[in-house]
């Protein structure tokens, strides 16, 4: 490839990126939230989901053994 054409390849993916870039930025603009909300719930589904994964399969790794400790630890005294 020659240098000119190097060079017209470079600044046509310049003005691309750049095209790309304003318009991903106008996008964020326009759908960013004004609010944010979270949820608090009661249950962990991560917990939830290993415990019924747990039931039926023996895991290779434990690779959610500290995970679960801490959830266990973090259980809220007030179960029903």
């Amino acid at each position: 490839m020659s240098q000119s054409e190097e060079l017209e390849r470079q600044l046509s993916e310049l003005l691309t990126e750049g095209e790309i870039r304003e318009n991903e930025a106008q996008k964020r603009e326009r759908l960013s939230p004004k609010y944010e909300v979270r949820v608090q719930t009661h249950i962990d589904p991560i917990v939830e989901e290993t415990r019924k994964y747990r039931s039926m399969a023996r895991e290779l790794d434990d690779r959610y053994d500290e995970y679960m400790s801490k959830a266990d630890k973090s259980k809220p005294s007030d179960q029903r």
